[in-house]
């Protein structure tokens, strides 16, 4: 329900939308609890509706509420550490890390090894607030998130791709199913 108070807050405000979409992560309430995916969720929604490729060298943590605000989770520290262990065995790039919630910075506390990689540059830690950030990062696309005078997003924007889409479907449903 997050999720769809999102699209209907950022895409639902002149007309009503009939996209729906559902994705479940299962949660494992216990030493690392929460709805730690959900900004990863909206992501892979925005990504697959734009039709604009997510960087799969980036990990993504983070809570997220209907406003598109990024929200704590639990066990940061943890999820850095282990995403920088897979990245350490398969080879670093110096282009990997992970993204998580702004507010989590200052509990995160890491490795030695994991620290000297940042500091190096051969590993990195993007902190964001808004959904509008972590799209930007992870496409490498602006998200788009003032609308012009027309009530458009901006050309060639996360979100104008987004907000088009939707439109085309809108236009397809309306047309009716194709005739033989």
């Amino acid at each position: 329900l997050i999720l769809r108070g999102f699209f209907a807050h950022r895409f639902g405000q002149d007309r009503a939308s009939l996209f729906h979409a559902s994705l479940t992560f299962e949660q494992l309430y216990g030493d690392i609890d929460g709805d730690s995916a959900s900004s990863t969720e909206l992501y892979a929604l925005l990504s697959s509706l734009a039709e604009v490729p997510i960087s799969q060298r980036i990990a993504v943590t983070g809570s997220v509420d209907q406003l598109g605000n990024v929200q704590p989770i639990g066990g940061a520290s943890s999820k850095i550490e282990g995403f920088f262990d897979v990245c350490q065995a398969r080879g670093l790039t110096g282009d990997q890390g992970v993204m998580i919630p702004r507010t989590n910075v200052p509990t995160v506390i890491l490795r030695h090894d994991v620290a000297d990689a940042i500091r190096e540059g051969r590993f990195h830690i993007w902190a964001v607030d808004r959904i509008e950030e972590g799209i930007e990062i992870l496409t490498g696309v602006p998200a788009g998130d003032t609308r012009d005078a027309d009530g458009r997003f901006p050309e060639g924007t996360v979100f104008r791709m987004v907000e088009d889409r939707l439109a085309a479907f809108q236009v397809q449903l309306a047309q009716g199913p194709p005739t033989q």
